[in-house]
């Protein structure tokens, strides 16, 4: 199990994938605006989406947990 979390305060843009996806190192499963310049968040990791923590809106903080991949 990994979890992937926020790496910076931003805005969730657009949520790419869905709880029960499966997705491959790399992949994009969200991205994030902030100053407006747009991040991907990608996982590390091969499985599952487990929980998908976030929606498109919301607002997160440094360390907030985004996903869980299993």
């Amino acid at each position: 199990m990994a979890e992937v979390r926020a790496e910076m305060v931003a805005n969730v843009w657009k949520v790419v994938v869905q709880e029960g996806d499966t997705v491959s190192d790399g992949d994009t499963l969200v991205i994030l605006e902030s100053m407006k310049m747009e991040i991907p968040v990608l996982t590390e990791d091969d499985g599952v989406v487990a929980q998908l923590k976030v929606k498109e809106g919301d607002v997160i903080q440094e360390g907030d947990l985004i996903a869980v991949i299993e």
